[in-house]
This record gives C-alpha cells, sequence and structure tokens, in this order.
C-alpha cells in the first residue's frame, strides 16, 4: 500500500514538520496548515530543512527541489479540501484538539481521513466533536519522526475496519511498523514510557543517582537506546507533566508527577527545546 497522494498536516512545530518530512518522502504532496504568516515561515524552515538533511545523507534519492515541490504551507483550513488524509498535530490539550478537528472536518471532502498525533488523550473523546468517527484513529508518532520505526495506530471505539487497515497501510508505506492499541489512557507507549521516566525522576529526587547515572543504567543494563531522562528532555518536560496529569487523572496516583518535574517545568526548564531540563542542551 502507498500513502495517500494529498496529505495535510495541522500545526508545523516540531512534530508536525516531521509527520510532514516523513509523508513528503514517501511520496505524498502535503499542505502544512499553521495559525499565522510567522507559524507558517517557521514550519516552512523545519519541513525544509529536515528534507535538506535528508537529501545530505542519502536516505532519499529524490532531489531536494523535487521534494520541496510537493510541500504547501498555508494559514487556511480550506488548503485541506484536496486532501485524503489529514494529521492533527497540535499541543496536547483537548479543547484545542477538538476545536482543530471540528474545524478539519468541516473542510474535508467525503471519505477523507482525519487522525489525531495524540500521545495520551482519548481517541473517543476527541471524536465526540465528530460527524464521522468511523473514519478517524489516532496516529502517535514518535519524536523525532524521521528517526524514529515505531507508530502507534489507536483505534477508537468508533473506528472502522476499513479505516483501521488504511492506517495500517500508510504506517508501513512510511517505511515504518505500526502498533496496534485500543483507546486506552496512555495507549501502550506513553503509560509505559512515562511510568518509567517518573520513577526516574523520583530517583533524582530522592539522591539515589545522578540523572547521567539513572540513564546509563538503563542503557547498558536495560539495552534502552536513550535513557528516560534524556528522553523526558527530547519530548518536552512540560508535555511529559501534562500527560502525566491526565494519566493520574484517569489511572491513579501511581502516575502523579514528582514535584521535581513541577519545578523544572515552573522554571521554564523544559529539556532541549529550552535548553536545559535534566541535561544540559546546547545547540
Amino acid at each position: 500500500m502507498s500513502v495517500p497522494a494529498r496529505v495535510g498536516v495541522l500545526g508545523g512545530g516540531r512534530m508536525g514538520a516531521g509527520i510532514a518530512h516523513a509523508f513528503v518522502v514517501a511520496g505524498a504532496d502535503v499542505v502544512v496548515v499553521e495559525r499565522d504568516d510567522p507559524a507558517a515561515l517557521a514550519a516552512h524552515g523545519r519541513v525544509s530543512g529536515a528534507l535538506h538533511k535528508s537529501v545530505e545523507r542519502g536516505s532519499t534519492a529524490e532531489p531536494l527541489q523535487a521534494l520541496l515541490d510537493r510541500v504547501r504551507i498555508s494559514t487556511d483550513y480550506a488548503a485541506f479540501a484536496d486532501c485524503s488524509l489529514v494529521v492533527e498535530a497540535v499541543p496536547e490539550d483537548a479543547g484545542l484538539k477538538e476545536a482543530a478537528l471540528a474545524s478539519v472536518e468541516d473542510h474535508l471532502a467525503d471519505g477523507a481521513w482525519l487522525a489525531t498525533n495524540t500521545s495520551s488523550l482519548s481517541v473517543a473523546g476527541l471524536a465526540r466533536v465528530l460527524k464521522r468517527p468511523s473514519e478517524f484513529c489516532g496516529l502517535h508518532f514518535f519524536n523525532p519522526v524521521p528517526a524514529s520505526t515505531l507508530i502507534e495506530v489507536v483505534l477508537g471505539p468508533g473506528t472502522s475496519e476499513a479505516t483501521a487497515a488504511a492506517a495500517r497501510g500508510w504506517v508501513e508505506a512510511l517505511g515504518k511498523t505500526p502498533v496496534v492499541v485500543r483507546d486506552a489512557p496512555g495507549f501502550a507507549s506513553s503509560r509505559l514510557g512515562v511510568a518509567l521516566a517518573l520513577e526516574a525522576m523520583r530517583m533524582v529526587e530522592e539522591g539515589v543517582a545522578s540523572p547521567e547515572d539513572i540513564d546509563t543504567a538503563m542503557v547498558l543494563g536495560y539495552k534502552h537506546p536513550v535513557g528516560p531522562l534524556r528522553t523526558t528532555d527530547i519530548v518536552g518536560l512540560d508535555v511529559r507533566l501534562g500527560i502525566a496529569e491526565y494519566l493520574e487523572s484517569t489511572l491513579g496516583g501511581r502516575f502523579s508527577p514528582p514535584q521535581i518535574l513541577r519545578d523544572k517545568v515552573a522554571r521554564g526548564e523544559l529539556g532541549r527545546k529550552s535548553g536545559r531540563g535534566f541535561f544540559e542542551w546546547n545547540g
């Protein structure tokens, strides 16, 4: 199976740009919609930069200009009208996502699919605002998208078998591996990943070991490619806090965010994107 010929991405931040990059490299024409002109300009820079790196690394045989010619950036939801699939990639806030998804659906042609890149929010909950929940699912991409080989396909109770099959096909056409999960808090990856990261944070808080040594123990002892605290820095401490609070509200106190996480977020120590989290990030 191939990816849809025309794909839309709502949101051109780090994740949205990575999703757009993946579909362009796989052969799709992609339109990225952002909230205003400055955000659209920044999104264009992220996508074009990622494509340039792919050409430099030799991970695609296509010339750069051919890839760039398949990218459009817009601030108008009407740009999604000719897309067969739109992936929503706005920040992890239920109200924001619901409003965004409903607005996108209003501009889609009959039969077009809609997906959310949520890492923890209920797909069924988000689907409540949609007229066609059967053509809606979760596509949980991982950061950084170009290097990650996993995508969670999250099926809500209303997701049709046809949509589920199509989603698995898109993931495989992107050269990634689909993991199919039912709609449950945190799905599979976020639930397990956050549980491990929160415990690692508590160990730092209690003085059990340094962030470096905790991560080294998981990398060398359990063969994790990246430790849980460095992964938290890459994901963003604010993002991890939001997921933890949601999981605490749905699954109970074992997901209660430790104070060290709350304090770091309050100080603006958000990880790689701010230059400091559990580690220092230069450049």
